[in-house]
């Protein structure tokens, strides 16, 4: 049997000395002693490894029978956080962007034999527009999914972009994402496409979306005669995986741009670990060889 044990991270207090602890050159002066101590008294014949959240991040994907969390009173918060994180590795959660290179790929998706009531499919960003409205990004992705593939269409979560609060909107999908993907939210896959001005998600250039660093979802100025509602740049490069779809030539020179870590364009600025482009020869036009 394989065991996890996890040690939560101290909130910020004057005793684990947070600020003190970077001249230190340390993480945590705090060991805790209690999992060692589980560890050592557990059966040979087990496996078990330890996390300590304090000086390494918490791995939701960790191959365990048994996963144990404990913590004094203090760490009650973030122990519920991690419980629920760990709950939701049944699930795939995908953020999807729009466009009609998207929709064929969802259509084509849908003819596979995929496990369709373990997905969950959320909005890279999506326009400020009414409901059906045909620049809805929504309206598109439940036309290419629902009813050609058997996902449960309360398992597509929609921006909610018709409300009238939009601020109040924007921080009830933050609430609808952590509740599917764990606090905080950690996306499967985040689907990307490239704009001929280097912007992605809705992160276009120049607009103050860019600066947003303390929010998973922001709201934009309007671009292209439309506000937007879009994950920002913490959201999209905490996702286990990206997948760049690239398509037509007049996205060569970015892609070339993003292919170099041009981080002038805002495309440039997401996470190129884990990270994979699929793009048709025109976009790959400027490539090279590399």
């Amino acid at each position: 049997m394989r065991i996890h044990l996890v040690t939560p991270r101290n909130p910020p207090s004057f005793w684990t000395y947070d600020h003190v602890l970077p001249a230190l050159g340390k993480r945590c002066i705090f060991p805790n002693l209690s999992m060692p101590t589980v560890a050592g008294l557990t059966p040979r014949e087990h496996e078990v490894t330890l996390c300590d959240e304090n000086v390494e991040e918490v791995d939701f994907d960790v191959d365990a029978d048994i996963v144990g969390i404990t913590g004094y009173i203090i760490h009650r918060e973030r122990m519920l956080e991690l419980i629920d994180g760990f709950r939701a590795r049944g699930r795939f959660v995908v953020a999807v962007s729009g466009g009609r290179t998207p929709w064929q790929m969802l259509r084509a998706l849908a003819s596979e034999d995929v496990p369709w009531n373990g997905v969950h499919v959320v909005q890279v960003d999506e326009r400020i527009a009414p409901a059906g409205d045909p620049d809805r990004n929504l309206t598109h992705l439940r036309e290419s999914l629902l009813g050609r593939a058997p996902l449960p269409p309360e398992h597509i979560h929609a921006m909610p972009v018709e409300e009238a609060d939009l601020d109040a909107a924007a921080r009830d999908y933050a609430r609808t994402l952590e509740k599917i993907a764990g606090t905080p939210p950690v996306l499967d896959l985040a689907h990307l496409g490239l704009g001929p001005d280097g912007h992605t998600a809705s992160l276009v250039p120049q607009d103050p979306v860019l600066n947003v660093t303390d929010r998973d979802v922001a709201l934009t100025d309007f671009y292209q005669k439309r506000r937007r509602m879009t994950l920002t740049y913490p959201m999209l490069n905490r996702a286990r995986r990206i997948l760049w779809v690239v398509t037509g030539a007049e996205k060569a020179e970015m892609l070339a741009r993003l292919r170099d870590g041009d981080i002038s364009i805002p495309a440039g600025r997401i996470r190129r670990e884990q990270a994979f482009v699929l793009a048709d020869q025109p976009a790959a036009a400027a490539l090279g060889d590399a």
